[in-house]
Parts: C-alpha cells; sequence; structure tokens
C-alpha cells in the first residue's frame, strides 16, 4: 500500500481526494498496489466531512512519518508551500506539485534534491491543468530537437477576450463577467499582467531546453490595453487577438515572452477559445503537435496530480529524470526579430502613414472609431522610427503566424 499526504483542501486538493477516494479500485489495479490518503493538511476544520479524521494543522507530522510515501502539494502561491515541499523531499519523500510559481522560481534546486534522494518531483498539473504537456515534453518528444512552444496558457484571459470578440464587449465588463463567474480573482493582475502565462511559458521552456529559464526574465505583457476596438477591427481584418506565451529556440539562442498577438484563421490556436488552452509545440521530427483541453478546473487538474501519484507509484525505489539542469538559459533579446504589426490609429490613415508603415490597404468599421492597418516586416527599432513619424497610433500587436 503507498500512503498519500495532501497539502492544502482547496480546490485542487480536495479534487485529488475526490479521484483517489472515488477511482479507488481502478487506480489500484493501474499501479497494482492500494494509495490510500493517510493525512490531509489545512489551516481549517472541517466537523462533519469524511476528512475529519483525515486532518492534521502541523507539517511536522507529515514529515516524520515514515509511512508517507508521497506528499502532494496543491497549497498554491511560493510559501511556505516550497518549505514544506523542500522538506518532503529531504526526507526522502516523493513529491507530486500543481503549484507553477514553485515549479518555476525553485524547481532548479527541487530536482536536485530529488535526484540525491532517489525520490520523485512530479509537476504535471502545474502546466495546462488537465492537458498533458509536462511528461510529452519530457520524454514523448525526445527524438529531436523543439524549435517552438506557442500557447494560450491562461484560462481567464482567453476567457475575456473570447467575450469581447463575440459579444462584443469591453475589456471591464468581459473581466467582471470572469470574476462573477470564478473565472478570475478579485485582484485579477497575475492573469490579466500576464505572469501566470509568464511563469507557465518559463517551465515549458526549460524543459525544452534542459536549461533553467528564469520567469524574471521573460519579456511579459498582458492584456490591460487590449479594447473592444481593437478586437472590432483586427477582426475586421480577419484576425483573432490572443495572449500567447511564446518559446523559440533558435541557432543563435533562445527567445521567450509572453504578449498579446494577432493570428488569422489558418493558425492551429485560432480556435481556442474561452476558459480553453492549447499548446503548439513544432519540432524538426514532428511538424505541428497541438495539445488542447481545459487548462483549469477541480477535476482536470486533479487529474494531472492523480496521474503523477501513478507515476511514482509505478517508478519505487528510483528518480524518474525529468526536468533541467541548474545552469541558467542566457534569453535572447528580440530585438532583431522581423514581425508584421496590427496597427492601429485614432484617425483616418493617410497616404504618408500607409507609406510609414509599409501597408497597402487599412480598414475601418461602422461604429469603431479610426482604421487599422497590417504592416510589412520589420523589427522593434524599425517600428519604433514608424511610431516617432505617426502620432496617432492608439495599438501594436505582432502578428504571429
Amino acid at each position: 500500500m503507498i500512503k498519500v499526504a495532501i497539502l492544502g483542501y482547496g480546490t485542487i486538493g480536495s479534487g485529488v481526494y475526490e479521484i483517489l477516494t472515488n477511482n479507488q479500485d481502478f487506480i489500484a489495479q493501474e499501479v497494482g498496489q492500494k494509495i490510500e490518503v493517510k493525512y490531509i493538511l489545512d489551516l481549517r476544520e472541517f466537523p462533519g466531512s469524511p476528512i475529519e479524521k483525515l486532518l492534521v494543522h502541523d507539517y511536522q507530522v507529515i514529515v516524520q512519518d515514515p509511512e508517507v510515501d508521497v506528499v502532494i502539494e496543491a497549497m498554491g502561491g511560493e510559501h511556505p508551500a516550497y518549505d514544506f515541499v523542500k522538506a518532503a523531499l529531504l526526507a526522502g519523500k516523493s513529491v507530486t506539485t500543481s503549484n507553477k510559481a514553485v515549479v518555476a522560481a525553485f524547481g532548479s534546486e527541487l530536482l536536485e534534491i530529488a535526484k540525491s534522494k532517489q525520490v520523485h518531483f512530479q509537476f504535471e498539473a502545474s502546466v495546462g491543468g488537465g492537458i498533458p504537456i509536462i511528461r510529452p515534453l519530457n520524454s514523448s518528444l525526445t527524438a529531436g530537437p523543439i524549435r517552438e512552444i506557442a500557447g494560450i496558457l491562461n484560462g481567464t484571459t482567453n476567457y475575456i477576450l473570447t467575450k469581447m470578440a463575440k459579444e462584443g464587449k469591453t475589456y471591464e465588463d468581459a473581466l467582471k463577467q470572469a470574476q462573477a463567474l470564478g473565472y478570475a480573482e478579485r485582484d485579477p493582475s497575475a492573469d490579466v499582467d500576464g505572469f501566470d502565462t509568464c511563469r507557465k511559458i518559463a517551465i515549458l521552456a526549460s524543459l525544452a531546453t534542459r536549461r533553467f529559464v528564469d520567469y524574471k526574465d521573460v519579456d511579459t505583457k498582458g492584456i490591460r490595453s487590449i479594447t473592444d476596438c481593437d478586437i472590432a477591427l483586427s477582426a475586421k481584418l480577419g484576425y483573432a487577438i490572443k495572449l500567447f506565451g511564446s518559446c523559440q529556440i533558435k541557432p543563435e539562442g533562445t527567445a521567450v515572452c509572453v504578449r498579446p498577438v494577432v493570428i488569422d484563421q489558418t493558425h492551429p490556436l485560432y480556435a481556442v477559445n474561452d476558459v480553453y488552452n492549447g499548446f503548439l509545440v513544432r519540432s524538426d521530427v514532428t511538424d505541428d503537435l497541438m495539445f488542447y483541453g481545459s487548462g483549469a478546473g477541480k477535476l482536470p487538474t486533479a487529474s494531472a496530480v492523480v496521474a503523477d501519484i501513478v507515476e511514482i507509484a509505478k517508478n519505487p525505489n528510483k528518480t524518474v529524470m525529468m526536468g533541467w539542469s541548474s545552469q541558467k538559459l542566457e534569453l535572447l533579446d528580440q530585438e532583431m526579430e522581423s514581425l508584421s504589426y496590427f496597427v492601429r490609429l485614432s484617425g483616418i490613415c493617410t497616404q504618408d502613414e500607409l507609406e510609414a508603415f509599409g501597408a497597402k490597404d487599412f480598414v475601418t468599421r461602422e461604429g469603431v472609431p479610426g482604421c487599422a492597418l497590417i504592416s510589412k516586416p520589420m523589427t522593434k527599432s524599425q517600428l519604433q522610427q514608424c511610431l516617432d513619424k505617426v502620432d496617432n497610433v492608439c495599438q501594436t500587436l505582432a502578428l504571429v503566424q
């Protein structure tokens, strides 16, 4: 029998308990032995609940119990989650976590500890919720180098942009609706400012390059500046606006960024809407691969955690190698990247402005002030030169193929 402890009985922790309890026989057949929850750590009391007898408030009870084989971290935030995970690994217990903040900030250290103690540190649920992406990047896609990962990694921002596009809502109204439905927090900064996506793409980039990509080095821009006018005029041009986390691995270096972009209907991620996530992985040997599904939610995310537990249970007394080295990867400066841009102006475009951006034409839309165009390919410095010549530009967004 494998005994586990769950840290945190919130959305994810309760989902893990539910799956382990309701699917106990199925999981036992898969693993070859029963998995039992021995402890649940939480500050709260749950009188009358089935978990009442499992509840503990002192983490040391779990760390010091030799019967606990696996610790499931579902607390969220960096601290004390990191401290608890580290203590568990040092005590010779395997750990699985859904915590992107801990993995992005401390993954290198925790992977090294797991290796030294011959235990597991698994984190499938930290990116993409129930979408399997970590394990494929670590094992299934190793026949050739990965060249690009692009993804819609945050369901909240994707929901907001979808509501703006499909229902004509303003950013403010779409955000309020997301908050009312529980998709966005009262303080939505982590989502709408791109910080959540930043940590996730840093984890994926670390896996793809096998070196530590520090999320603090990732150029990050969120969606607060996106307006209903941007949405309407980009749609008139045949484009959708999405928040992308992107990692491009080139011979000269690796570029990682988070930014709102425009994509057309031929792009594989064009149809990823609402709270869904999508990942596009390009490599020399597989061409384009798409991963799509629910990027959050109680049971989808908990299912990824349970998959980690099954992986750990199937590989006792050894560490399944995954992750990246502690060597930090210096990211490529993207100033020389040549892209076309969606450009929105507050007024009607003049011939001089068209020529400045190398555009053939511009579009307008009834009821929407100003106009929009698609520029010729240019670097950021060349774009800035154009912006210096034109004083009524309201928005610029990179066009991604």
